[in-house]
């Protein structure tokens, strides 16, 4: 199982970034999908989630509105939206699947290895 992260980058305050997640070694259909992040210093917090069944949405408060999470399972992929991008949200973003949507990184089945994204002027 191999979860590959990419689209991260330097953005300056305001802009947008793609994210993209690719899985190989099982089905990401029959999975919730999800995006994690890491600030320096800080504890890896969820920021959003879909889910396999009927693909609702779950955001964390500091990025509804901004960031857009969706997946294609034809592709094997899912992919986070990154509008109105701040500098609080320079982080290492992190793509992981687990049965159902949930926030506790504990729980999460497979991860990747995260992508950069910094956020600053």
């Amino acid at each position: 199982v191999q979860l590959q992260a990419s689209g991260g980058g330097l953005v300056q305050p305001g802009g947008s970034l793609r994210l993209s997640c690719s899985a190989s070694g099982f089905s990401a259909s029959g999975y919730a999908l999800a995006w994690f992040r890491q600030a320096p210093g800080k504890e890896r917090e969820g920021v959003a989630c879909i889910s396999s069944s009927n693909s609702a949405t779950h955001y964390v408060d500091s990025v509804k509105g901004r960031f857009t999470i969706s997946r294609d399972n034809a592709k094997n992929t899912w992919y986070l939206e990154m509008n109105t991008l701040k500098p609080e949200d320079t982080a290492v973003y992190y793509c992981a699947s687990a049965g159902w949507c949930r926030w506790d990184v504990g729980g999460m089945d497979h991860w990747g290895k995260g992508t950069q994204v910094t956020v600053s002027s």
